[in-house]
């Protein structure tokens, strides 16, 4: 039996025994244990993490686990470019794609809690080019519908535009040309286009630029230094990751790309480990006058099932039931729930995952098109829950 155990039995057991210590050393025992225990999980993630990462060849990434308001462990691995000496660090910028989506929600619940604009307000009301072939469709698509992916569009509809380096105001009137395969609000369809009117959104409501709103009210008051948002950003950090994928003979860096940039919103942030760690903490409710417990509740509050997401290849033996609130995936293990995103883009790849109940999380960064983010994240996911040793018997192995 632990010492902490020991010294909590005799006060308990003692018949004039302050109950008000009972109940704190055993509260004490309780919070030892759970701190000894993601102790234990972060060293098995970061030796999992640097087997994978070999194992693959991935030139670099990095990682931060988070326990309530405290980094337990932030570390890194390999170089920002294949071929060249320099290292990455824990200030190191990385793209983080569709994990965007977290920050341009959170953004505009933050609004929509201040009374700028309501969720239910129609979309067209702000983007008034937006048409659907028939028109009466996208008066019925409402600003959460973007943010949820509930608009009923076929996923991903136009992302091929996107990827030509179209601007928004060139694939807008696309729209014009499809309807919704199920009324806004009653089904499931991952968007980047649609998504992105967010900060048409946010700068129609306010008068200032989204990007403006991220500086000030998400970065600067969360110190994340290395944070920023578009291409011209990422372009002018010295301190950058060069995005790299998969050939025959290995990974190789590639140019950095505009395509998604075009689409702010959905995929424009560029962050190092550093400021992830921040973010973390942030959406798990350590700085409530940057995210309010009431808007972290309203982006968590599922608007729409995805049951597909619970036959992948990892989650499917784990999860009771899969959703999508506002920017975020939401998954339910047992009794807790995981509050997911995951990122894509261009020769990068990251996620952020955290236990609602236990509050702990972990972000994953890699300039490498690699799915083994996949593996690194649910894995760690799995046993923080306590529904398996996956890290372990993955460790077992080596």
């Amino acid at each position: 039996m632990r010492p902490q155990s020991l010294i909590t039995l005799f006060a308990c057991w003692r018949p004039r025994g302050a109950i008000y210590l009972c109940l704190a050393l055993m509260l004490l025992g309780t919070t030892s244990v759970q701190a000894e225990d993601i102790k234990t999980s972060a060293k098995e993630f970061d030796r999992y993490f640097r087997q994978l990462m070999k194992q693959q060849g991935i030139p670099g990434g990095a990682y931060a686990i988070v326990d309530g308001d405290h980094v337990v462990a932030m570390s890194t691995y390999g170089v920002r470019i294949k071929g060249k000496s320099g290292k990455v660090d824990t200030h190191t910028v990385f793209r983080l794609a569709s994990v965007s989506k977290t920050f341009a929600a959170s953004m505009a619940a933050v609004l929509e809690h201040e009374h700028k604009f309501s969720w239910d307000d129609r979309v067209v009301s702000f983007v008034p080019q937006l048409s659907f072939k028939t028109p009466s469709l996208s008066r019925q698509l409402q600003v959460q519908h973007l943010l949820s992916h509930s608009s009923g569009l076929t996923p991903n509809a136009y992302d091929n535009y996107l990827e030509d380096n179209k601007p928004l105001s060139k694939i807008l009137p696309k729209f014009a040309n499809i309807d919704p395969r199920c009324k806004p609000g009653t089904c499931y369809g991952y968007q980047n286009v649609l998504f992105s009117l967010i900060g048409d959104v946010i700068k129609k409501a306010t008068g200032t630029t989204y990007e403006r709103q991220l500086k000030e009210r998400f970065f600067a008051p969360l110190k994340m230094q290395d944070a920023s948002l578009g291409w011209d950003s990422f372009m002018a950090s010295n301190n950058r990751a060069a995005p790299h994928v998969q050939t025959g003979r290995g990974w190789r860096a590639v140019k950095v790309e505009k395509e998604y940039y075009l689409a702010a919103p959905a995929a424009g942030v560029n962050a190092s480990i550093s400021d992830m760690a921040q973010w973390l903490k942030a959406q798990m409710g350590y700085y409530p006058k940057v995210l309010s417990p009431a808007v972290i509740d309203d982006i968590t509050t599922e608007r729409v099932a995805t049951q597909r997401h619970m036959r992948h290849r990892i989650w499917r033996d784990y999860l009771t039931h899969a959703g999508y609130g506002l920017g975020w995936r939401l998954y339910s293990i047992g009794d807790d729930r995981i509050i997911y995103h995951g990122g894509w883009v261009a020769g990068f790849r990251a996620a952020v995952a955290y236990s609602e109940k236990r509050k702990i999380g972990i972000v994953i960064l890699m300039n490498a098109e690699s799915r083994v983010i996949s593996d690194l994240t649910a894995n760690f996911v799995i046993d923080i829950t306590g529904h398996g040793s996956t890290l372990a018997t993955a460790l077992a192995g080596e």
